[in-house]
């Protein structure tokens, strides 16, 4: 389980303290796919980074399997907006980035690394440079090197952003499926309405900064076959626009 209790963060800037989180207390239940949603600028990626013990709250408590968060959990693994691939790495080395700096022998990384990459559509490109890859090919080894540390938490920041939407779905059934085989628990952060119910068990809608917890939804059906084409999954979105945009929703009654 993650659980944040009373978490608060604040920057120092040269205008004085500026709130980016206030006040939030959560709990995502072990195997459980939660979507953070919001309006830009609101701290959806704080939320993610405070997870990670990549920032500390200001106030309050963050805990991990009850262990409260210190700093950067090996239990955890976090997959980056932008990929966060080194170009001068090939696909294998990428991928077994996590396992080198565990100090992991090479022929150990070979024997994860490679039968995860076959499992993600990768076979055959191993030995290639990210300038050499598609965008979904990218976020594909991106997943790779965080499923190679076999983590119980995966966290993912808008990491289907760049992606047509094509590849965006197709990543998507991916990610389901990696779910469904590892039972991992997901929390992660969307700009997409549709993609958040359409992964998001739970789905929790942020205010603006500083981010608090303005409604938690649940969604069971997320990822179920034929969701995306349901009444409930569009039912569902338009939820979360009105929730997102409630004056915008009065307006278009009012037409």
């Amino acid at each position: 389980m993650i659980r944040l209790k009373d978490v608060y963060l604040e920057y120092l800037t040269a205008a004085g303290p500026v709130a980016a989180v206030g006040r939030v207390s959560l709990e995502v239940a072990a195997g459980e796919r939660l979507v953070f949603i919001g309006p830009s600028g609101c701290g959806k990626t704080t939320m993610i980074y405070l997870m990670a013990g990549l920032l500390a709250p200001t106030a309050g408590v963050i805990e991990l399997g009850g262990r409260r968060v210190a700093g950067p959990d090996p239990r955890l693994a976090l997959i980056l907006q932008d990929y966060g691939l080194l170009p001068w790495k090939t696909v294998s080395q990428n991928a077994a980035l996590g396992l080198a700096v565990r100090r992991m022998g090479r022929q150990e990384q070979r024997e994860i690394v490679r039968p995860l990459l076959a499992e993600l559509g990768l076979a055959g490109l191993e030995d290639r440079y990210p300038a050499q890859l598609s965008g979904g090919q990218r976020q594909r080894v991106a997943l790779a090197r965080a499923l190679a540390l076999r983590p119980a938490y995966l966290l993912m920041d808008e990491p289907l952003s760049a992606l047509d939407a094509l590849t965006r779905e197709h990543l998507q059934e991916l990610l389901l499926e990696v779910w469904r085989e590892r039972q991992v628990t997901v929390v992660m952060v969307t700009h997409s309405i549709e993609e958040a119910v359409y992964l998001g068990r739970r789905l929790v809608v942020l205010s603006p900064r500083p981010a608090r917890v303005q409604a938690v939804v649940e969604n069971p059906g997320a990822g179920s076959p034929g969701y995306r084409a349901s009444a409930e999954f569009h039912r569902q979105c338009g939820r979360l626009r009105e929730l997102l945009d409630p004056g915008e929703q009065r307006q278009a009654a009012a037409r």
